[in-house]
């Protein structure tokens, strides 16, 4: 054999081993942002930055929180559809965005589809708190109030489209009020509103309106839990009360770009899911009115399927559908 051909073959079988080596591990890039497609402060955002910080630690990477509000959280869902499938952005989900807002947008330019859920990270009930002017301390009371001033009210939503809505509409229909909607652009502003008397009630986050609650700013008169609220027990429930379609707990969690290397996705959602599991997060989102529940991939992805067939009587019967 030749030099030259000994040579040739030396370097045909080099160029081959690649084609059998085991493949690379796909790396995490250097930062990776955690898209809130709310207002800063609200309750989302609360629960993001407790999460970030825990899982920067667990990444080995800062984990930036990035606020990107707007329809609804449509536009930072939006964002992060169009967004490479490389682990570089995490999306902070919510009952609202999964599973009612495809029941009432007809032309989101996103879909779940896009995404996979990695972890149901918390949930907490919805409370109907009113201003001390509504006179109201009880729901007969707030009922009656309401009543004696047909038109002339509305209640307040943290936007169009989420459960504090539909809650509110249930009301308006299930007592026979004429209450008019008037939605807030999240959580935070909600309370603010009813706070300085705007709107004299509505369904709110517990997170937001419990410090209000405490100081008697503002005040608690039925909770969506199926039981006594633990941070509100002296709060009825609406079940207790004989309502129990009111009842529900709305939920935050995170997801990634569907189509994300599964190493990448694996890695992502140990880290979250230990995340929550940790007891200085814990200590951190109870006492805040947060029930950790940390339900993950395919249970979770599931879970969000069954809560937008169980919306979609309620979306329906209000007839609602929203323009972005």
């Amino acid at each position: 054999m030749t030099i030259a051909r000994r040579r040739f073959l030396e370097l045909a079988a080099g160029a081959a081993i690649p084609a059998f080596a085991a493949p690379a591990w796909a790396e995490l890039p250097p930062t990776i942002a955690m898209v809130v497609p709310f207002e800063a402060g609200s309750a989302p955002d609360i629960y993001a930055r407790v999460i970030a910080e825990s899982m920067r630690t667990g990444l080995g990477r800062p984990v930036v929180v990035e606020n990107k509000p707007g329809a609804a959280g449509n536009m930072g869902a939006q964002s992060l559809a169009r967004a490479p499938a490389d682990g570089s952005a995490i999306l902070v989900g919510t009952m609202a965005l999964c599973e009612i807002n495809p029941l009432v947008f007809d032309n989101l330019r996103w879909s779940m589809k896009d995404f996979t859920p990695v972890v149901k990270g918390i949930g907490a009930p919805l409370v109907l708190v009113a201003h001390p002017s509504a006179q109201s301390r009880t729901l007969a009371e707030l009922v009656a109030f309401v009543k004696a001033r047909p038109g002339g009210l509305a209640y307040a939503s943290y936007g169009a489209g989420t459960p504090g809505h539909f809650l509110g509409a249930q009301f308006n229909t299930r007592f026979g009020l004429d209450l008019a909607h008037v939605p807030y652009r999240g959580s935070a502003s909600q309370v603010t509103e009813i706070l300085a008397g705007h709107s004299p009630f509505g369904f709110a986050q517990t997170q937001n309106s419990l410090p209000h609650v405490q100081s008697g700013a503002l005040r608690a008169i039925a909770i969506t839990s199926e039981t006594r609220y633990r941070l509100m027990p002296d709060v009825p429930t609406f079940a207790e009360l004989g309502y129990r379609e009111f009842s529900t707990q709305v939920w935050f969690g995170l997801l990634v770009r569907a189509g994300t290397p599964k190493d990448l996705l694996d890695r992502i959602s140990s880290v979250a899911i230990a995340a929550h599991a940790d007891a200085r997060v814990r200590e951190t989102l109870l006492p805040q009115g947060y029930d950790v529940l940390g339900q993950s991939g395919d249970e979770f992805a599931r879970a969000i399927e069954a809560g937008g067939a169980n919306w979609a009587g309620v979306v329906k019967a209000t007839g609602f559908k929203a323009n972005e």
